[in-house]
């Protein structure tokens, strides 16, 4: 059944009546493709840990579920490998299910003899209030290794995410005290190489070395020894509450270098790492810095006065979008699933230029009758290209962004964006738009 377009741009609301997430509606009941679990996001951080276990507690489906995500991947081992389960019945959710879990504890340890365990607990745990973080302390002294409580009801939050941040976060509880070896840890990088970035090659000239990387690659050992590094660099938000914990148990600093589109504010996050390094700040950063504001004035007037839905991307929603609208570039949606405090400020300035519809993320089954009463020039995010391209619309593909940090970024987006203005108008006129 057709939706009236019209209708729902009257359910959505303006950037400025926003204060905080619940302000934010969603367009229908129903999200499509609909959200993962923060029972996933646990099992994609544990993947990136060598040497660990995820023991997941909960129904058969729950257990079910993680077991099938886990079993193509390489970094679990397969249908044998790094991810087991405890499944309950109608009497553990009744009686508890420490019983349970301790008995299948011994057998997990004598079959998997792992340095560490995450033992993750789902809904039906945390609505029957079984206290995970006792049992995870008796078993990690029973065993002599540590065990470590991951809570992921998913009634509690929207997506994945939530289940990435604690699984990250609770490593902070078997880190040790450390002599300091000058190095830096790379927090909260999720996909891609990070040799591949300009970051990187930026620290390996200044003879600066690489700790933790977590959670896109290390070992349970790393963990335990990433007290070792000066700075922590916090590259994406789940990372931030790690950072926080370690600097108040080390004293260790952290700057934060998100994924950043706005050339100062990937300078700022330069001058700040260095600054913390003590080592003086890399000559050539100056030039890359005026290459990006090059590229900026160069294609500023080809995207001045396009319009855009922005769906889903690698990028910060808010620094991202606020970056647009000082090229000139007009948000007609914007979708999110957050808004916090550092948000405000980059709302605000987009508010400078424009007020948007804000809608929560990702529900493009809807959007597809907004197109028609919005008509937007492009859509940055995921959606379907063949549909997009029959309401004169080109998709803004910008995936490839989420391996780079620094001012890469910056030119990557700018090339992508180009690209799509161009194919939008050749789509606008083949349809008489």
């Amino acid at each position: 059944m057709a939706m009236d377009g019209k209708e729902l741009v009257e359910k959505l609301a303006k950037l400025s009546q926003v204060q905080s997430i619940k302000d934010i509606p969603q367009l229908t009941h129903a999200l499509f493709p609909g959200t993962h679990c923060p029972l996933m996001g646990a099992a994609m951080a544990v993947g990136g840990i060598k040497d660990s276990l995820i023991v997941v507690v909960g129904t058969d489906e729950c257990t079910y579920y993680t077991k099938s995500m886990t079993i193509h991947s390489e970094k679990f081992g397969g249908i044998g490998g790094r991810c087991v389960s405890v499944v309950l019945d109608d009497h553990d959710v009744t009686f508890g299910s420490a019983e349970k879990v301790q008995e299948a504890f011994k057998e997990i340890i004598e079959e998997y003899r792992p340095q560490c365990v995450f033992l993750v607990t789902t809904c039906v745990i945390e609505i029957i209030g079984d206290d995970f973080d006792a049992i995870s302390e008796g078993l990690s002294k029973l065993y002599g290794i540590p065990v470590l409580p991951v809570h992921t009801e998913h009634f509690k939050c929207e997506d994945h995410l939530p289940g990435l941040e604690r699984t990250i976060t609770v490593c902070a509880e078997m880190m040790k005290s450390c002599d300091c070896e000058n190095s830096v840890n790379l927090l909260g990088q999720r996909m891609g190489d990070f040799a591949t970035t300009e970051l990187y090659a930026m620290l390996q000239k200044a003879g600066v070395k690489i700790g933790l990387q977590l959670p896109c690659g290390c070992s349970v050992d790393d963990i335990k020894n990433a007290a070792a590094a000066k700075v922590n660099i916090v590259v994406n938000d789940i990372a931030l509450p790690l950072a926080q914990k370690m600097q108040e148990k080390f004293g260790i600093p952290y700057v934060y270098f998100n994924k950043f589109v706005i050339p100062e504010k990937i300078y700022e996050a330069y001058k700040n790492l260095f600054g913390y390094l003590e080592l003086e700040l890399p000559g050539e950063l100056e030039g890359l810095y005026q290459n990006a504001r090059e590229k900026i004035e160069k294609n500023k007037g080809e995207l001045e006065g396009i319009t855009y839905i922005y769906g889903n991307t690698p990028y910060a929603v808010f620094e991202m979008n606020c970056f647009l609208s000082s090229l000139g570039m007009v948000p007609q949606v914007i979708q999110t699933n957050r808004y916090t405090e550092a948000d405000e400020p980059y709302a605000k300035e987009i508010l400078q230029y424009t007020d948007p519809y804000v809608c929560k993320a990702a529900n493009i089954a809807p959007l597809q009758y907004v197109y028609d009463v919005l008509s937007p020039y492009l859509y940055l995010g995921h959606e379907f290209g063949n549909r997009l391209r029959q309401k004169g619309i080109a998709i803004v593909h910008s995936d490839r962004g989420s391996g780079m940090l620094g001012f890469e970024v910056t030119g990557y987006l700018l090339q992508q964006l180009v690209k799509s203005v161009r194919e939008a108008k050749e789509y606008r006129k083949e349809l008489g738009l």
